[in-house]
């Protein structure tokens, strides 16, 4: 199973620079625009699509522990997150084989990735600090990714200040259409009292998971019908 546990999302507030040396401008202006950069990389996320997972996480665990019939409502809110997700922005429409994943989270050696066009939903994110991070920072970026994971995204910001542009971020892509029929598949076996294959269905689902640099959702043209963020004046 990839890893799926430690799915976090990244928010940095932009600063203006203050009156200094032209040296310290430039640092300074550097570290605003990594921070701008973690800004548009949480705005590509999906509430919805983030939620959706968080259902799929629970009903699997529900379903691990044979409890079918508490799993039935979690795969209901799934269901309807995925769907509220698709008509939202953040979405776009690529092949698997013209999305790289990250190195931090590589495909598996037996995956093969489909050159069919189908429509990607950002689920989650995770801040990923660099190797020569002094200790404080690598504790701050562990801190936001568990904030994070549990949705304190305002404390996850706070947390995030001290780390600055030595850390990067990167998205957890779903596909939509292969994601619904998964949890479709597991609704069905849920409601037929078969929590196992009901739990595979689910696993089928999160190995489609795949983990990208934020860069490369820059590039994607948005899916047709998505909502679009509104220009800036």
């Amino acid at each position: 199973m990839r890893f799926i546990a430690s799915l976090a999302a990244s928010l940095a507030v932009m600063t203006g620079l203050s009156a200094a040396p032209l040296g310290a401008q430039a640092a300074s202006l550097h570290t605003n625009l990594e921070k701008f950069k973690a800004a548009r990389a949480f705005n590509h996320l999906s509430a919805d699509g983030q939620r959706a997972l968080a259902d799929i996480l629970n009903a699997k665990q529900v379903l691990d522990a044979g409890q079918t019939e508490a799993a039935i409502p979690a795969l209901y809110d799934a269901t309807k997150r995925l769907t509220a997700a698709a008509k939202a922005n953040g979405q776009f429409i690529a092949a698997e084989t013209s999305l790289h994943p990250a190195p931090q989270h590589p495909a598996p050696a037996t995956h093969v990735p489909s050159t069919t066009p189908v429509t990607w939903i950002p689920v989650g994110g995770e801040v990923i600090g660099t190797e020569t991070l002094a200790p404080e920072k690598k504790a701050a970026v562990a801190t936001a990714n568990s904030q994070l994971k549990s949705g304190q995204i305002p404390q996850a910001a706070q947390t995030l200040q001290v780390v600055g542009a030595d850390a990067d971020f990167i998205l957890a892509l779903a596909p939509l259409e292969p994601t619904q029929g998964a949890i479709n598949r597991a609704t069905v076996f849920t409601e037929a009292r078969n929590p196992k294959e009901a739990s595979a269905a689910l696993q089928q689902a999160l190995d489609g998971i795949m983990f990208v640099s934020d860069d490369v959702v820059e590039t994607m043209p948005p899916a047709t019908g998505a909502q679009q963020p509104a220009a800036s004046k």
